[in-house]
């Protein structure tokens, strides 16, 4: 498909965070972009604000002429979020259109480029945008296709400079349907490989699998980037190397030592011999991992090590990953993405480490009836870790509920002795009655809708 000779872009489901990034794409390079949602968020609004035309009704009226009349330049993406029964969805197949999904797409954009693919089940999304913003800080640049939203530039699509004198794609390899087998990366990283999307695979080994044939996607003579505890079967002309946080690998810190701030300090140990000198520009120790990832793909790329270095430095982060909102002496308030129970893990250690004598209250809104289902067990012994736990219900997302499936099944196999469930509706209340020291909310569903409320009523 010669993408150049499409000049209307049709997106069901352009609300989500990996669809918008191809409408703001695809808007950037010239095309008329529209676009279906169900739901009007802070985001779609921004994406209008950018001249995108959205509505949110799957009328098949609302389609634009621009794009039924003219199907041979027209682009028609999908994202596999979308329930089957959507009626534009269904116009599009029962009149014989073309329809693509999100991952095939990327995959026709990201072949006309050097290509920088981050994988795993978690951190995909902190290691690609830290990866490019060390890019674009150097004489290297990129177009990257993110899962969150940067600080530093307030989008999940980042733009190269207009100077550079090579242009890379950074992208998220999302193992989501399998859609990261559409991608043929030059250089590809991998964070982790837990069990997940259970709804998808039919078991973990099920998961490898999938993990093997994305690594046997890299080009020839590619390089493979993988967290020294994850072995999988590679092509033999893929060069390799593994990273670790502070274990004994290709890549890995020295001397890490946390600051006041939560950020973290570090000599790094390369094959080549150390460096020295890098400082996070993000809190918490699994950023501190995340920037030997993200350091590995960079000096892989031939970047400077001090342009590594002030670039790392100078990374604010991305929204809801360990997302500092209120800083006061007598309260703290983070937001942060995590929905997995090894996600969960990761974050909550890490606050620990900042605020070792602080209680710390956290809310959880599961994500998906299969997830809660599949992996109870772990979010229990996970939100364990907690001083006191807070149960939103669980959000559905794209399934239908499960007999038997809720809130409870986590709150049950929970220790801790302050625990309740709770509705959206009532949290504020019982947060300002029982105010924490620590607050955390967690989760990947509409649970960032509470954090300006939380905000108000704690500033």
């Amino acid at each position: 498909m010669d993408i150049s000779k499409k000049h209307s872009v049709f997106l069901i489901g352009v609300g989500g965070i990996g669809m918008s990034a191809l409408a703001r794409y695809f808007n950037n390079i010239g095309k008329l972009v529209y676009g279906y949602d169900k739901t009007e968020t802070g985001l779609t609004q921004k994406l209008v604000s950018e001249g995108i035309k959205i509505h949110y009704d799957d009328n098949i009226d609302l389609i634009p002429d621009a794009v039924t009349q003219n199907r041979a330049v027209s682009l028609i993406i999908y994202t596999p979020a979308i329930p089957k029964d959507n009626k534009q969805l269904n116009y599009f197949i029962d009149n014989g259109f073309k329809i693509y999904k999100r991952a095939e797409i990327l995959g026709a954009i990201t072949n006309n480029y050097k290509t920088v693919a981050v994988a795993g089940t978690h951190g995909k999304t902190s290691v690609s945008t830290l990866t490019a913003h060390i890019l674009n800080g150097s004489e290297i640049s990129c177009y990257a296709f993110l899962g969150g939203i940067s600080k530093n530039t307030n989008s999940n699509l980042v733009l190269p400079h207009s100077n550079s004198t090579e242009k890379i794609a950074v992208v998220e390899a999302d193992e989501f349907d399998r859609s990261f087998l559409n991608l043929n990366p030059d250089i590809a990283l991998i964070t982790s490989i837990d069990a997940d999307h259970l709804d998808i695979y039919e078991n973990k080994a099920d998961l490898i699998n999938s993990f093997e044939q994305f690594v046997n996607n890299i080009k020839q003579g590619g390089i493979l980037i993988r967290k020294k505890s994850i072995t999988l079967s590679v092509n033999s002309s893929v060069k390799q190397y593994t990273y670790s946080l502070d274990e004994n690998a290709d890549y890995y810190a020295l001397n890490l030592k946390m600051n006041k701030d939560g950020t973290y300090c570090f000599d790094l140990m390369t094959p080549i011999g150390t460096i020295v000198g890098f400082k996070t520009g993000m809190p918490g120790k699994i950023n501190a991992e995340n920037a030997v990832a993200a350091a590995a793909i960079a000096l892989l790329s031939g970047i400077s090590r001090d342009i590594v270095r002030l670039q790392m430095q100078s990374f604010k982060g991305v929204k809801r990953r360990f997302d500092f909102q209120i800083v006061t002496d007598n309260f703290i308030y983070i937001d942060d993405y995590a929905h997995h129970p090894e996600e969960l893990k990761a974050f909550i250690a890490s606050v620990i480490e900042m605020f070792p004598y602080k209680k710390i209250t956290g809310v959880f809104q599961p994500h998906l009836y299969t997830r809660t289902r599949d992996f109870a067990d772990g979010f229990a012994l996970s939100l364990d870790m907690l001083d006191e736990l807070v149960l939103l219900d669980i959000y559905p997302a794209r399934e239908k509920p499960i007999t038997g499936v809720s809130s409870k099944i986590i709150y049950d196999k929970v220790k801790l002795d302050k625990k309740l469930i709770c509705s959206k509706n009532e949290l504020l209340a019982y947060l300002k009655k029982n105010k924490p020291e620590v607050l955390l909310t967690m989760g990947a569903g509409d649970i960032d809708t509470l954090v300006e409320p939380i905000k108000k009523g704690f500033l």
